[in-house]
């Protein structure tokens, strides 16, 4: 079972009609997409890529990033995604752990690999291979648990691990969605979410794939253009973000969204607030939903019932949702807990960090597959994989439970009926702009400042971002913002920058002496919530 078969299918079908409308460049229909796939996966080939081979990918949001993705599954390669916002020291990290095959940048990048490149006017090397290629027309079978993609996530307590999504997790909630969210013929997505992260590439564009309907491909957000399409548009799926600045624009109101049938809203926490001054603006209400790289969607509100502010609604079809304590003892409605999660949308595990007892994907032999003209599609043999240390291969088997069940790190409450809320975060991960910022990640960087003793980074509630990172220094010099945005530049991509600073004679600590961040969240919480 490869996904991208079963988009294909839909591509024939529609023909040429509309699949990516692009307000600042030519449209392409499901026909002409489906030819440049045809197209990239001829010159992944070209590149020596084969089915299982990772294909690291950091590149601007356009038509031909997207037909790359999808010739990444046609083709049986591992997609990996990465931030267009990840500084050079950042990206070779990702090198290093995800040893990809060919690595498409957006521009020359000195690495022990294949680089090619893409820039955001679909132009530069790689474009020159697609453009050169003979199409590969063949789609190579896959296993329902082969890695159809990798996404790295920001823990708290090391490096960013590489999340396995199988092509049966990826198929199996695209199809929930499109149920649950009732998508229609006549739908019409409007797109302004980044591709490299879950939800603008996985949940959104997944849907619009499925079901053959067009999607209006903004190269990002920006509010005004975002109004300027809403008229055309019937569905839209963004952050918090994008709804505070809306209601900030003159020109939004009902009468700008008469022919908006749903608005999503995920990746962060969406304030009580901006959900009220939604309705009061607009008429309609925001569906908020609920997931993670890991899992993909675990819960919405309703399409039909009561979508309530502070909410993220019920467990999807097919998805369990519990919540636990410590000892995955299941808690009584009410009660505040790990939310656990398990389901066909769970993740296969971290990449190189499986349970001793798991056979790593890499080692597993796929099919052979035979291209048009006799060429040899890509063989599934990967390159031998480097050995995890004992406590990285131990890292996935301490995120399930014996029964199963994915612990988030989350915590939550349930009511009787089964409505969730999120409460909070059992780690100090914090969710700025729908992307996470990991914390001793930017405590490292700060402490290399000569003025910095020693710092800890928080996350307070701020109406745009959903989350605002705020650093809390003992500082041994005079020390402001400025000064900390001009030393970070270029070590740390802009979103995990602190939006406020801090500096104190001491940090709080326990009686072990680790420093306590419940404590500095308690006393800076209200204040910068105050003055938001």
């Amino acid at each position: 079972m490869n996904l991208y078969a079963r988009f294909e299918e839909t591509f024939r079908r529609a023909g040429d009609d509309p699949a990516l409308i692009c307000p600042q460049r030519e449209d392409w229909s499901h026909a002409c997409l489906a030819n440049a796939v045809a197209r990239t996966a001829g010159a992944l080939a070209e590149c020596g890529v084969r089915a299982g081979d990772r294909v690291l990918v950091q590149v601007e949001k356009t038509p031909e990033a997207v037909a790359l993705y999808l010739a990444c599954l046609k083709t049986g390669a591992v997609y990996v995604p990465i931030n267009t916002a990840y500084t050079p020291a950042e990206v070779r990290y990702f090198i290093k752990d995800a040893e990809p095959a060919l690595f498409v940048a957006r521009a020359k990048f000195d690495a022990r690999v294949r680089v090619e490149t893409l820039d955001g006017a679909g132009q530069g090397s790689f474009a020159a291979l697609v453009a050169a290629a003979e199409p590969f027309t063949l789609t190579v079978g896959r296993a329902d648990d082969d890695i159809a993609a990798i996404v790295y996530t920001s823990g708290t307590t090391g490096r960013s691990k590489g999340a396995m999504l199988a092509h049966a997790n990826l198929a199996s909630n695209a199809e929930t969605l499109c149920a649950c969210w009732g998508w229609q013929d006549d739908d019409v997505l409007l797109h302004a979410l980044p591709i490299f992260h879950v939800h603008g590439l996985f949940v959104a564009l997944h849907c619009a794939f499925l079901t053959g309907t067009p999607t209006i491909f903004l190269p990002g957000f920006e509010a005004v253009g975002l109004l300027r399409e809403l008229p055309r548009a019937t569905v839209l799926m963004g952050v918090p973000t994008f709804y505070t600045r809306l209601l900030n624009q003159d020109g939004f109101d009902a009468a700008a969204c008469r022919n908006m049938r749903l608005f999503i809203s995920g990746s962060a926490p969406l304030a009580e607030q901006t959900f009220a001054a939604f309705e009061q603006r607009t008429g309609m209400r925001i569906l908020e939903r609920y997931g993670m790289s890991e899992t993909l969607m675990n819960a919405s509100n309703p399409l039909h019932g009561e979508r309530v502010a502070g909410s993220v609604g019920f467990a999807l079809p097919g998805v369990e949702v519990r919540i636990a304590d410590a000892d995955g003892r299941v808690l009584p409605p009410g009660q505040v807990g790990g939310i656990e999660v398990r389901g066909p949308n769970v993740f296969k595990g971290y990449w190189r960090m499986p349970a001793p007892a798991t056979q790593a994907p890499e080692a597993r032999q796929a099919p052979a597959a035979q291209a048009p003209k006799a060429r040899q599609a890509p063989a599934a043999q990967a390159p031998k994989a480097r050995q995890a240390p004992k406590a990285r291969q131990e890292k996935t088997a301490a995120e399930f439970r014996a029964d199963g069940f994915f612990m988030t790190g989350d915590l939550g409450t349930m009511d009787a009926a089964g409505r969730l809320a999120i409460v909070g975060r059992a780690k100090d991960l914090v969710i700025s702009g729908g992307y996470n910022v990991y914390p001793k990640e930017v405590e490292v960087r700060l402490d290399e400042m000569p003025e910095v003793a020693e710092s800890a980074v928080i996350g307070v509630p701020h109406t745009d971002f959903g989350e605002a990172v705020v650093a809390v220094v003992v500082a041994e010099a005079v020390l402001d913002l400025g000064r900390v945005d001009a030393f970070l530049k270029g070590r740390l991509a802009r979103y995990k920058q602190p939006k406020r600073l801090v500096c104190v004679d001491d940090l709080p600590r326990n009686a072990m002496g680790k420093v306590q961040k419940n404590v500095l969240r308690k006393i800076y919480w209200d204040i910068f919530s105050a003055n938001r």
